[in-house]
């Protein structure tokens, strides 16, 4: 007995092409944008692209092979992907392995599926620390074109002087260039001490710690305390947890400051 086909109203696949996959909207609401309602709406503003063309209702796409945008923006709805918040003790190191045994911070974490560090902290850095399997979003975390703020809040010692912050904000020059312009406030002063949140955007080996030197005044302790909008002072040293959908969704809006802006329906909060 032959099947009967699908009317074509709302279909939203090409001629010829096989219908395949989840519908869009659905997709869109697994994602963390809302309700199925709201994605409805979302893809009729034409807010939302697959594989760089503009959607339509009742699309059909497969999570996983499809690039799915919204207002410019990569969303992530594939179950194999895994993002965990990681705050870092001191004496672990940012790898997968050691060749000196010293422990890992992926020892933290569930062993699989396999994630890797976002970026290095010091051994003796402590903080956020983002640990993914997703390849995309740790390129637009860790390339410094992308200018995703990390910030760290460091304790050095002295007390430094409006000449030293401006530095500081300005660049400083190191063994291997310029540093870029980096946001610093000093937060508090203790006498022989003070501690600073410094925000950069680049990824050099040691780096605040060596602009710190460099202008007078080292790091007795250093902390990253965000990356981009994530943050989270609830979070225990040796302690992780899952992403939301909403901070992952965040943390790519970040990294594409491209992205438009346009006014529409709230998206749902991680």
């Amino acid at each position: 007995m032959a099947e009967h086909a699908e009317p074509p109203q709302g279909d939203g696949s090409q001629a010829g092409e096989p219908r395949r996959g989840e519908r869009l909207q659905k997709v869109l609401a697994r994602a963390g944008l809302g309700s199925r309602r709201i994605a409805e709406n979302l893809i009729a503003e034409g807010r939302v692209t697959v594989n760089g063309e503009v959607a339509v209702l009742g699309r059909r796409v497969d999570a996983e092979h499809d690039h799915i945008e919204l207002d410019g923006v990569a969303v992530i709805a594939r179950d194999d992907l895994v993002y965990y918040l990681l705050n870092k003790p001191s004496g672990r190191v940012s790898t997968v392995s050691d060749p000196q045994g010293r422990p890992t911070v992926v020892e933290l974490v569930p062993p699989t599926p396999r994630v890797y560090p976002v970026g290095r902290l010091d051994a003796d850095t402590e903080g956020l620390l983002l640990l993914t399997n997703d390849g995309e979003l740790t390129q637009l975390l860790t390339h410094p074109s992308f200018g995703v703020v990390k910030t760290y809040l460091a304790e050095v010692e002295g007390d430094p002087a409006p000449a030293a912050v401006r530095h500081l904000r300005e660049g400083v020059e190191l063994d291997d260039g310029q540093t870029a312009p980096a946001r610093v406030k000093v937060v508090q002063r203790r006498g022989d001490s003070a501690a600073m949140e410094i925000g950069i955007h680049e990824g050099r080996n040691r780096q605040v710690r060596r602009m710190c030197e460099t202008v007078g005044h080292p790091v007795r302790r250093l902390v990253r305390i965000r990356i981009g909008p994530l943050s989270d002072r609830t979070l225990a040293p040796g302690k992780w947890r899952p992403l939301s959908r909403g901070e992952i969704r965040r943390l790519y809006e970040a990294a594409t400051p491209e992205a438009p802006n346009p006014p529409g329906p709230d998206i749902a909060p991680g």
